[in-house]
């Protein structure tokens, strides 16, 4: 592998969860609008930043993801995106997340996979 394909398979990574972490964090705060307006359930609110986080990967995924390895990038992007919004509302409500990271970063794991090989091929289909 030469250095340049490893940076840019890495600055792929980290492009993609920087874009969904943006994405995530617009999306929570357009959420939090409708909160204040209307009083839901927190299955529905659970439900909804489960669909945050499904959106924003997928967008993270098509921005940066080229190439071979859609998987493997996506699987990558969604471990790296899982984990720094942890940090992010770590950082911002002062809380850990608890046994809930785990099961997060397993559900980004699986999204990230997905979304990746969706990315990949949706650019390939475009291209022909």
């Amino acid at each position: 592998m030469n250095v340049k394909t490893g940076g840019s398979f890495v600055l792929q990574i980290i492009k993609g969860a920087a874009v969904a972490l943006v994405c995530t964090l617009v999306g929570i705060l357009l959420f939090a609008l409708v909160l204040k307006m209307a009083a839901l359930s927190t299955t529905a609110v659970k439900a909804v930043n489960q669909f945050i986080k499904v959106i924003s990967l997928f967008l993270g995924c098509f921005t940066s993801v080229r190439g071979k390895g859609g998987w493997l990038k996506g699987l990558l992007t969604g471990i790296l995106y899982i984990s720094l919004t942890h940090l992010a509302f770590l950082i911002m409500c002062g809380s850990g997340a608890g046994g809930s990271f785990w099961a997060d970063l397993v559900f980004g794991a699986a999204a990230g996979t997905i979304c990746g090989i969706l990315a990949v091929n949706a650019k390939s289909a475009r291209t022909e």
